[in-house]
């Protein structure tokens, strides 16, 4: 996993980076508050953060509370380094969306497992991301042609209608049937029948632009 150094010292920098090496992670390395957050910007940025409290240009707060504001972003887990130890200091910390703190100097073992909790909570993220993607497929594609469902095909007519209504295009809507299909259930079974419509399914779709739609209407 890829993990965030972001630290204006450098033999602490140093030093992170040759700990969570050793430990197998994949480390990117910031100077500063300001390069950290251009850096969790990317596409490919670090799920997991560590952030010194006291930077120039951006504290680890600041940047905290940058990271927070992007709710369209993948999550990603921060762990405050501070040698803050007042009560007040780490609730603010945590306030600002930091989901932990260490302090310094750091134990190597203590960081170890707070990453490591980090991870399982990352860990789960993406598996509810991922059953949640599944359910939303699921309500909106037919079960057996994986083409967009009655429902989900109106929804996308409607989008259509509206969009070409406020510019004033035209709209293109097909209906199309399988000629004879209940001679083909009849004569060779259901399970025949299934397979002629994924691959009529298949057809349709590899003949559709990215921005038309195809859907299931009927039986």
């Amino acid at each position: 996993m890829r993990v965030l150094i972001a630290d204006d010292d450098d033999v602490l920098r140093h030093i992170l980076e040759a700990t969570l090496s050793k430990w197998g992670y994949d480390v990117v390395v910031a100077r500063n508050g300001l390069e950290a957050w251009r850096l969790l910007q990317g596409n490919d940025a670090p799920k997991l953060a560590i952030l010194d409290w006291i930077m120039p240009g951006m504290d680890g707060v600041e940047v905290c509370r940058e990271i927070r504001r992007g709710e369209d972003r993948p999550y990603i887990y921060v762990l405050l380094l501070t040698a803050k130890h007042k009560k007040q200091d780490v609730i603010a910390g945590l306030e600002a969306g930091a989901d932990d703190y260490i302090a310094k100097p750091f134990d190597p073992q203590e960081l170890r497992v707070r990453l490591r909790t980090g991870r399982r909570i990352l860990d789960l993220q993406a598996e509810l991301l991922s059953a949640r993607e599944t359910l939303r497929y699921q309500a909106t594609h037919d079960g057996l042609t994986g083409l967009l469902n009655r429902s989900a095909a109106l929804d996308a007519l409607r989008n259509e209608l509206e969009q070409v209504t406020r510019q004033g295009t035209a709209l293109c809507l097909m209906l199309a049937d399988i000629d004879h299909f209940k001679e083909v259930n009849d004569t060779y079974g259901h399970l025949v029948g299934d397979a002629v419509l994924c691959e009529a399914a298949r057809r349709m779709r590899s003949s559709m632009r990215s921005h038309d739609s195809v859907g299931r209407y009927g039986g």
